[in-house]
């Protein structure tokens, strides 16, 4: 089996980023949640608060969308055409995608692009509370234990060397920029 980053991997651009900025257009109540993020933004970037804090505050602004579903489908839909032509190419049936992002979104994503396995943070899509940590880091690869075992990862890719500890149990692992994948730094 080959394991997926989804942002900046699989998906050009950070979809969670796009999806905040896609709701702010099109369901204009989601701005009364901007001076809340630029406050925790501003503590976060301070160090005041941690990265799962700022999250939380920053999803705060789904309590403002009535029809989270629709708005995921409509969002996930128009968007499909970020999914990079090299993924395309290399797809296979038993690939899975592993990401920081909120697992609704994440899910609505590979159920269009045909990935049947997924693990991401799991998000509240009402109030935007996580449920356990972000997936991110050595989350990932506790999930992907919990879930697999001891499974061989085959290929592993990812933009991020925030992803290091899925490389390191992976018997290759790809580094991914833009459209041009390299070997991962220190696996060469």
């Amino acid at each position: 089996m080959n394991v997926y980053d989804w942002d900046n991997t699989i998906y050009r651009g950070d979809s969670t980023f796009g999806f905040v900025k896609w709701l702010y257009v099109h369901y204009p109540k989601t701005l009364l949640s901007i001076p809340r993020t630029a406050l925790f933004g501003f503590l976060y970037g301070v160090r005041a608060v941690k990265k799962l804090t700022f999250k939380e505050n920053l999803y705060h602004m789904f309590r403002y969308v009535d029809d989270m579903d629709k708005a995921v489908e409509e969002y996930t839909s128009t968007h499909m055409d970020h999914v990079k032509d090299w993924y395309k190419e290399a797809q296979r049936e038993d690939d899975i995608v592993i990401s920081a992002s909120p697992e609704f979104l994440i899910r609505s994503f590979c159920e269009k692009t045909g990935i049947k396995a997924s693990m991401a943070s799991v998000v509240d899509e009402k109030t935007g509370k996580y449920s356990g940590l972000n997936c991110h880091g050595e989350e990932k690869v506790r999930r992907f234990r919990e879930v697999y075992g001891n499974a061989e990862i085959e290929s592993f890719y990812s933009d991020s060397l925030s992803d290091s500890p899925l490389a390191e149990i992976s018997d290759k692992a790809f580094m991914v920029k833009g459209d041009r994948l390299s070997p991962w730094p220190d696996k060469e």
